[in-house]
């Protein structure tokens, strides 16, 4: 592997050496900027993602559009053919053992005297469906390939081998070959020899959990684990090796997760008692109707949080419309009878000034603090944005300074420095998923020194990495079942633009359709359009500003049209809100400005253009804008998106279903965890390589009792250094702070 090393003894390898003083330049390099892998134990923690064997069939029978597969068969076919400019492809054919898959090389001349008919290979490139219009095939482009067995010396890697295997031996000579995750600048048969190369000379590795503990849960050594999961000799070797290495990845979260759940509850926080005099039991007394049971129960959990001297750190789920705003407002008033101010913070300035008027609405007098003819007691509300005027907001940040305005809601304006909270209790988070942790710190921070505020996350569909949170026991959650009275339902629709462009007509019509009955309607497009177009590229969406004058002059022409989207000065965003919510405006033609909070009971129908370049969550949250009056709801989603791939069987999902809760998870087996330790939000970096938070409670749950146990006698790990070492292997130095901030 390293002819470039001295010659004699290769020097032995420890789980911390850094690759470049391990292996040759050119692998180490790669490794790194490709993987990311630096040293041994991260070379080693790049496991299997399955192994090739006789009778192993391909991972997928139809891999989607553009994905990078490694398949193994028999060459069946290799034939030359003639292009239409004159070149030669090579058109082959190989049988795995479930389905023959084609390939193609362009220029065949060059590769056609090594792929030869009844040659076993290996084969590794990208997925590329066709025809486009309509995909029906798949097959490789011009892939990477190499001869599996035989003699032949250049198409083999030869790595060096101990014990039986001395001498020189392939990586595919072994019963199991294993198929690593690889991209097409490091192929998985680059992988292999240079993990063989390392493990032929890794020390024997200590094992960070007791003996005890692994025999109880039938569990083998992890320097066999890391051994036999790279090179097994039989299927029960690699089970045995998965749920080793699965249950250090579920321990090495929990205790991650314990740690900070221990020193959470060392933290300060100013406790805020209920109180049977003050705004908040003057609120409940003029509801003009009853809370739900739900409701009842989830504020009562959450006024036993804040009544604790340490912080509360709470997730309210529900339904959109469930009543979660209710419920925050009243956790609000909590923390204003007790002294202390609150934070409402929302993602837009649209949603802001409707959580401002609504919550006045709610709250009437007694939300008219300050202001002649106020209740008494009454709390103040302030509304903090970056659009507003100078003079607004000089009023508003003196009232949150001095400490005259209990409520203030505002949007990313209200983490800048110039932003300052005379006794800050409660921070409310509406839509978490739109903010980073950064973000959320950046707000709790503007409490008073030594004490953290309480706070409440809401959301209708958790993302992932919430999700991801709660199941290893970050987070409570408190979760809003009951739908509010005289909710109707939405039906759901996926429009298939391109093969069906009369549907996309027939949107237009029922938009008309609505209208005339006296309702309205949204029309979503995924971005605005003012940006300018990259040199010899065709926008592949519609944007907003485009469809706002198509529409207008022609599908919808006669109705009135409004346009709102987030590059509009805040002023032209309210009016045209409050048009809308007016009933001045027909039709909305805008981005996902509305996602969430806006609330117009007559609008029935939403059409989402480019539905497939929106994730699940917002999804449902932009069809919660519909359906909220009287009148059922209809969703349209328009897409151009592959019939056959998975962003329209994501849709089809989406409009099959209703329920939030299950959204979310079916966004989780999706996009898997994602980087839940830190701030990536999707599945393509993760932390996680062989652990579900779906499929493996029973061993998330086994781990968290192990490290519970461990972080009660010894929160520091002091006498624990391999687990410390281990929970660090985990999460990176540099997430630790991330997650402390969480």
């Amino acid at each position: 592997m390293s002819e470039s090393r001295s010659a004699g003894p290769a020097p032995a390898v420890k789980l911390d050496d850094r690759l470049e003083s391990v292996l040759d330049a050119g692998p180490a390099k790669k490794l790194g900027e490709v993987f990311g892998i630096h040293a041994v134990e991260d070379l080693l923690r790049h496991y299997p993602h399955r192994y090739l064997t006789p009778g192993q069939p391909l991972g997928e029978r139809a891999p989607a559009d553009g994905t990078h597969v490694t398949v193994v068969g028999t060459v069946v076919s290799a034939s030359l053919l003639q292009n239409r400019n004159g070149g030669k492809r090579l058109e082959v054919v190989l049988a795995t053992d479930d389905q023959d898959v084609k390939a193609t090389f362009f220029n065949g001349y060059k590769v056609q005297h090594n792929i030869k008919k009844g040659a076993r290979m290996m084969m590794s490139g990208t997925v590329n469906w066709w025809p486009k219009d309509k995909p029906k095939n798949w097959s490789l482009s011009h892939p990477d390939y190499r001869t599996i067995g035989g003699d032949s010396d250049d198409l083999t890697e030869r790595v060096r081998a101990g014990g039986a295997l001395r001498g020189p031996v392939s990586v595919f000579d072994f019963p199991f070959v294993p198929v690593y995750p690889a991209s097409a600048k490091m192929q998985s048969w680059d992988i292999a020899p240079a993990i063989k190369d390392v493990l032929d000379r890794l020390d024997p590795i200590a094992d960070p959990i007791p003996a005890q503990v692994r025999a109880a849960r039938g569990l083998i050594d992890l320097d066999t684990a890391l051994r036999t999961i790279h090179f097994p000799e039989t299927k029960d070797q690699v089970t045995a090796a998965r749920d080793r290495l699965r249950f250090d990845e579920a321990a090495a979260l929990a205790l991650v997760m314990a740690v900070r759940k221990h020193e959470m509850a060392d933290r300060a926080a100013e406790p805020c008692p209920p109180r049977t005099d003050g705004i908040a039991a003057a609120f409940d007394s003029r509801l003009p109707f009853e809370l739900t049971a739900g409701q009842l129960e989830v504020a009562g959990d959450i006024a036993a949080d804040l009544a604790q001297p340490h912080p509360m750190h709470r997730l309210l789920q529900g339904e959109v419309g469930s009543g979660k705003t209710i419920v925050a407002l009243r956790a609000m008033l909590q923390a204003v009878d007790a002294g202390r101010q609150c934070a409402l913070l929302a993602p837009t300035e649209v949603l802001a000034a409707q959580h401002f008027r609504s919550l006045r609405a709610m709250l009437g007098e007694l939300g008219s603090g300050g202001e002649l003819g106020a209740a008494d007691p009454a709390a103040r509300l302030v509304l903090v944005t970056g659009s507003m005027s100078v003079k607004a907001k000089r009023e508003a940040l003196l009232a949150t300074v001095n400490g005259d305005a209990g409520i203030v809601i505002g949007t990313h304006a209200l983490i800048q420095d110039n932003v300052e909270f005379f006794d800050l209790g409660l921070v409310v988070i509406d839509e978490q998923h739109r903010f980073g942790v950064e973000q959320r710190d950046a707000l709790r921070a503007k409490a008073r020194a030594g004490t953290t505020p309480h706070v409440l996350v809401m959301t209708a569909t958790p993302i992932p990495r919430t999700i991801a949170m709660t199941l290893l026991g970050d987070l409570e959650t408190s979760t809003l079942t009951e739908l509010p009275r005289g909710r109707s339902p939405i039906e759901s629709k996926v429009v298939p633009g391109k093969a069906y462009p009369k549907w996309v007509d027939r949107a237009w019509e029922r938009i008309r359709e609505e209208v005339d009955r006296g309702r309205q309607a949204y029309v979503v497009c995924s971005r605005i359009g003012d940006e300018p177009p990259k040199k010899g590229q065709e926008p592949e969406t519609t944007a907003v500003v485009d469809l706002y004058e198509a529409l207008g002059a022609g599908a919808l022409a006669g109705l009135r049209v409004g346009l709102l989207h987030g590059r509009l000065p805040g002023d032209e965003k309210d009016t045209v809100m409050r048009a809308f919510a007016a009933g001045e405006i027909d039709v909305l033609v805008c981005t996902t400005v509305i996602e969430v909070g806006v609330d117009v009971p007559n609008a029935t129908v939403m059409v989402i253009m480019d539905a497939d370049r929106f994730g699940v969550s917002q999804l449902h949250q932009l069809r919660g804008r519909v359906g909220r009056g009287g009148h059922a709801g209809l969703c349209l989603m328009v897409t151009d998106a592959n019939p056959a791939g998975q962003a329209m069987a994501r849709l089809q999902e989406v409009a099959d279903t209703s329920d939030g809760f299950q959204l979310a998870l079916l966004d989780l087996r999706q996009r898997r965890e994602g980087d839940i330790l830190g701030a990536a939000q999707s599945g393509t970096t993760s932390t996680l390589r062989l652990l579900s938070l779906l499929d493996h409670l029973e061993v998330i749950t086994e781990a968290q009792d192990f490290a519970r146990a461990v972080v009660d006698a010894d929160p520091a790990l002091d006498r624990h250094p391999g687990l410390a070492a281990m929970m660090r292997a985990a999460i990176a130095e540099e997430r630790l702070e991330y997650l402390a901030k969480g």
